[in-house]
């Protein structure tokens, strides 16, 4: 049986960058080494991507605990931006009413763990916040007497909800034919809102499963049907079918979920140690039901698991030798989809397996193994997981449009197509 030596250090080493990042880094991520599982929800919609609707009635949780045992004064602030993440050029009284910032009051202490924190909770939008515009929005957290010091910051939408998106997902590529890839086809409705010129004011984003690093832009819609715009056979929109997510759960601290090997307790930490990730290139396809890279904290007992869901050392093992010129990075909402030193495997010679071991809160976590070539930006699945066509992926489309003389994109709509249906 292998043994890992308990240490309060490792708890408290970063699951993202310690420090923030030079330039104009406007993605999901903690900068503070103290502070762990950042979330961004739906109210009630587990499964929903974090969008408003303006004028609506939902409501965005924020959540992130803060180790140790004593209430830190925190603020935060919200940035519009534009389409492309960068930081847009409205002032706060065009965005919002009042002033942009406010305490974060809502907070309570872990109990009955053996890593003690303090949960925080911010509900959007609330008696500070009331959104005057719809488009892209990043809130940034940070101690009260020291604005500069930006601990955390998390990505959020607001739409208008005045477009419909419909499309279809195919197998049937202009590549290949029920092999290894899927090919959307869009449909945008605009009837309900005015447009200067559709062929060319629109900015259609589509993410796959939620993935940042293989996002795609497109600018021009193939053809036009009246008030609707048509993409079809575009080759921006044929992505690598990649696998079904892998899935793990931590819920218990005395007996193995699904996904662990074993757990051991060298105090005062536990540690679950994941069974042992196989290579599925080259393996038939297996469907199973995921949250296509999502996570829940829950603990099995808990009547509140925000607070009484405890922190266990996880080893994540995939049983492969090393891929020359290429790196081996986790990918999913718990790694907030950043391909950075936080997400990468480390690969052990002594083994010929590459390892990660993440201080995680207890919970239902999906997760897969991207692999990125040196000088390369974006994760293939196909070296490890494998591509099959008939693989169940949520794809999300984003459309934006800034009209002329307008100094910000509105969010027009969002909507979701999944394959395999």
């Amino acid at each position: 049986m292998r043994r890992f030596l308990p240490s309060l250090l490792m708890l408290l080493l970063p699951i993202l960058a310690a420090a923030a990042p030079a330039g104009p880094d406007t993605s999901t991520a903690i900068f503070s080494p103290g502070i762990r599982s950042l979330a961004v929800n739906i109210e009630g919609a587990f499964l929903a991507p974090p969008v408003l609707t303006l004028g609506g009635d939902s409501r965005l949780v924020i959540g992130f605990d803060v180790m140790g045992e004593e209430r830190q004064y925190l603020r935060y602030s919200i940035l519009h931006c534009d389409a492309d993440w960068s930081l847009g050029e409205l002032v706060d009284s065009e965005v919002f009413d009042g002033f942009n910032y406010a305490d974060i009051e809502d907070y309570a202490f872990s109990r009955l763990t053996t890593a003690h924190y303090v949960h925080y909770t911010i509900h959007l939008p609330n008696s500070d916040f009331q959104f005057k515009i719809s488009g892209n929005y990043l809130l940034r957290v940070y101690p009260e007497d020291a604005p500069e010091e930006i601990l955390l910051q998390v990505r959020f939408m607001v739409q208008e909800g005045v477009v419909s998106v419909g499309g279809t997902v195919t197998s049937r590529t202009d590549i290949d034919y029920n092999d290894s890839h899927q090919q959307l086809s869009l449909d945008i409705d605009t009837r309900n809102t005015r447009i200067r010129d559709i062929n060319t004011d629109l900015r259609v984003v589509v993410t796959q499963n939620g993935r940042l690093d293989n996002a795609v832009v497109l600018s021009h819609p193939s053809r036009l049907m009246g008030s609707r715009a048509i993409y079809e056979h575009l080759p921006a929109l044929i992505f690598p079918a990649g696998n079904e997510y892998r899935r793990m759960e931590t819920v218990n601290n005395l007996y193995p979920g699904m996904g662990v090997d074993h757990i051991e307790y060298h105090a005062p930490w536990y540690h679950h140690i994941l069974n042992l990730d196989k290579p599925r290139a080259h393996r038939e396809y297996r469907y199973d039901s995921t949250q296509h890279g999502r996570y829940l904290i829950r603990e099995y007992n808990a009547e509140d698991s925000d607070v009484e869901a405890d922190y266990a050392m996880t080893l994540f093992t995939l049983d492969m030798l090393r891929i020359p010129d290429a790196e081996v990075y986790l990918d999913g909402d718990f790694m907030h989809r950043r391909l950075d030193s936080s997400s990468r495997m480390e690969y052990n010679p002594s083994t010929g397996r590459y390892e990660k071991l993440l201080p995680l809160k207890q919970g239902a976590y999906n997760y897969q193994y991207l692999v990125v070539p040196d000088g390369a930006t974006h994760g293939l699945t196909a070296p490890v997981e494998g591509d099959h066509y008939q693989t169940v992926n949520e794809y999300l489309v984003y459309v934006y449009y800034r009209a002329p003389g307008d100094r910000y994109d509105r969010l027009l709509g969002v909507g979701a197509l999944f394959s395999g249906y």
